[in-house]
C-alpha cells in the first residue's frame, strides 16, 4: 500500500485537488498498484488516518508513505505528521518529494523521520523506488533520489542520484479523479459557481533567481497536447459539472500555438479559465491569439511583475525581454480584451530595499492608471539557494537558511516562506521597517481599488472602502492605516492571494 499524503496547505477546507499527487497516483493506478490518498486539508486528523491504512498492509507486502511538501504551512504539518508516523510504525519508509526536498534534500534527510528525496520530477522515480523496496534492488537505480548512505541515519553521507530525463506530459496515464471525492474539490469563487485545478505542463525554461521552480526542471518546460488538454476539459465538464479552471501551470504560456488551439478547442464548452504567464511571452500574442482566448473564457492572467525597475529585473534574471515598460502595455492590452491582470511585485530586493519599494510603489500606482481592474499582489523578497546577485548579497548581509527540518517549520521561517516573515536582516534595519510598509500601502491600495475577486464585497462595500483610502492614497499617506485595517476586518475582505488567485 502507498499512502500519498498531501499536508495541509493553509487552512481546512477548500482547497485545490492535489495535482502533483493524483499524477503519482495515476501511475500507480495504471500498473495495479494499492495506493490511497490522504488530504492534510479534509482529514480531521491525518496522521491518525494514515497510521491506521499503513497498520492493516500484511508484512509481506511493501507499505510506503509519500509526501510532496511546499514551503511554509504544508512543511510544518509534513514534520509534524512524518514525526508520528515513525514513531508508530518505524518501518514503514518515508519518502518525500516537491520543490522544497528538492532544493534543500540534504536538510531533509538529516531528520530521522525521512528517508528518501525524490528530486525533480517524481513520477518514474516513485514506480522505481517501490520496485527496489519491493525486490531487494540498488537504490542507486532510482533516477533523481537522494538517500542516505552508510552509518546512522543523522550523521550518514547523502548519495544523491542523477535526476533521469523528464517524462513527456501526454506520456503519463488521466488522472484517477474516480478514485477521490471530487465534489470536495470543486469550490465557487471568481471564475465559476465548480471550479477545478488542472495542471497541463511541467517545468519552465526559464531561469529567474528567486524562483524555485528552477531546481525542478533545469529549465525544460514540458506541456500536454492541446488535444489532451481539450480531452480533459471536456470530461471535467461532462462529468463533474465544471465551470471553470484554474490552469496550475509554472508557466502555461510558453507555446502561442499550444495556446491558440487549445483556445480554440474549447471555446463552445463554457467555461471560464485562469492561467500563469510571463509578461514578455504574452506581449508577443498575436492579436488573433488574443481574441481567440477571450473567446474561450479566458478570465484573468497571474504575471509576475516582480519590480516596477529594469536594474531590478536584471538582478532577479528575468530574462527574455522583460521590462517595466512591458507590464504597463500589458495591462493596457488586457484592458481592452476585457481580461483581467493580477501582477505579483517581489518588494525589498537588496542591495537598495528602500529605494527598491518606492520606486516600485509608485509603478504599480501607474498600472492601476492604465488598468484599474488589475489585482495587485504583494510579497517580500526571500532568498531561494541558487547561484546569482540577489543569494550573494542576501547571504552578505547576514542571510543564512535553517539546518534542520524543525528550525524550518517554525513559526518565524514559516511566514518567511510565504514571503510575509520579519526574520530578512535588511528588511528590519534601524530606519527601515520595510515589511510594514508594504503592508501598509497593501492595505491603502485594497482599499483604494478593492479586488475584484472577492464577489461578497458588494457595490456600497466597495464605496465605503474607496471613500476612507481617498485622502491617504491622494497624497501617498500610507503609514498607520488603521482604520482601513478596521473597516476591512468588518468586512472580512479577502486578498487577492487568498482567495484562490
Amino acid at each position: 500500500m502507498i499512502v500519498l499524503f498531501n499536508p495541509l496547505s493553509t487552512s481546512p477546507g477548500k482547497q485545490p485537488l492535489p495535482l502533483s499527487l493524483m499524477s503519482l497516483a495515476s501511475m500507480l493506478e495504471a500498473r495495479g498498484d494499492a495506493w490511497t490518498l490522504v488530504d492534510g486539508n479534509l482529514a480531521a486528523d491525518a496522521a491518525a488516518e494514515i497510521i491506521a491504512q499503513l497498520r492493516i498492509v500484511p508484512r509481506t507486502q511493501v507499505s510506503l508513505l509519500a509526501v510532496t511538501v511546499m514551503p511554509g504551512p504544508q512543511l510544518t504539518h509534513a514534520v509534524e505528521v512524518c514525526g508520528r508516523v515513525r514513531r508508530e510504525l518505524p518501518a514503514v519508509p518515508i519518502v518525500w518529494g516537491g520543490y522544497f526536498p528538492t532544493q534543500h534534500a540534504d536538510t531533509v534527510l538529516r531528520a530521522p523521520y525521512v528517508d528518501f528525496v525524490i528530486r525533480s520530477q517524481g513520477e518514474r522515480s516513485l514506480l522505481q523506488l517501490v520496485d527496489v523496496l519491493r525486490s531487494g534492488g540498488i537504490l542507486n537505480s532510482v533516477g533523481g533520489l537522494s538517500w542516505k548512505g552508510s552509518g546512522a541515519a543523522e550523521t550518514s553521507q547523502i548519495v544523491n542520484n542523477p535526476v533521469q530525463p523528464l517524462a513527456g506530459l501526454d506520456e503519463l496515464p488521466e488522472l484517477p479523479y474516480h478514485r477521490v471525492d471530487m465534489e470536495r474539490y470543486l469550490h465557487p469563487n471568481y471564475l465559476g459557481r465548480r471550479t477545478v485545478a488542472h495542471n497541463s505542463s511541467f517545468g519552465c525554461p526559464f531561469a529567474c533567481s528567486f524562483c524555485a521552480v528552477v531546481a525542478m526542471s533545469n529549465r525544460r518546460w514540458l506541456a500536454q497536447s492541446p488535444a489532451r488538454m481539450a480531452t480533459v476539459m471536456g470530461h471535467l465538464a461532462t462529468t463533474y459539472r465544471v465551470d471553470a479552471v484554474q490552469m496550475h501551470d509554472m508557466d502555461f504560456f510558453i507555446s502561442e500555438a499550444r495556446t491558440a488551439e487549445f483556445a480554440e478547442r474549447i471555446a463552445d464548452l463554457g467555461l471560464r479559465w485562469w492561467a500563469l504567464g510571463r509578461v514578455d511571452t504574452l506581449m508577443q500574442y498575436s492579436d488573433a491569439t488574443w481574441d481567440k482566448m477571450a473567446r474561450s473564457g479566458l478570465t484573468m492572467v497571474f504575471s509576475g511583475a516582480e519590480s516596477g525597475t529594469d536594474a531590478t529585473l536584471a538582478l532577479m534574471n528575468k530574462g527574455g525581454k522583460s521590462s517595466a515598460a512591458l507590464t504597463l502595455e500589458l495591462a493596457r492590452r488586457m484592458r481592452h480584451y476585457g481580461i483581467v491582470p493580477e501582477f505579483s511585485f517581489v518588494l525589498g530586493c537588496p542591495p537598495d530595499p528602500e529605494n527598491d519599494v518606492a520606486r516600485t510603489f509608485d509603478f504599480i500606482r501607474r498600472i492601476k492608471q492604465i488598468n484599474p481592474a488589475t489585482e495587485i499582489v504583494l510579497y517580500t523578497y526571500t532568498p531561494v539557494p541558487l547561484d546569482g546577485s540577489l543569494y550573494t548579497e542576501a547571504k552578505r548581509l547576514g542571510f543564512a537558511f535553517p539546518e534542520t527540518l524543525e528550525q524550518w517549520a517554525s513559526p518565524a521561517w514559516e511566514q518567511l516562506s510565504m514571503r510575509r516573515g520579519d526574520g530578512i536582516p535588511w528588511m528590519n534595519a534601524p530606519g527601515g521597517g520595510i515589511r510594514r510598509r508594504v503592508r501598509n500601502f497593501e492595505r491603502v491600495i485594497n482599499a483604494y481599488y478593492p479586488t475584484v475577486t472577492d464577489a461578497r464585497l458588494t457595490r456600497w462595500h466597495r464605496a465605503a472602502l474607496r471613500a476612507a483610502s481617498a485622502w491617504r492614497y491622494g497624497l501617498k499617506w500610507y503609514g498607520a492605516p488603521y482604520e482601513l485595517r478596521a473597516l476591512q476586518r468588518l468586512m472580512h475582505y479577502q486578498r487577492p492571494e487568498t482567495t484562490g488567485f
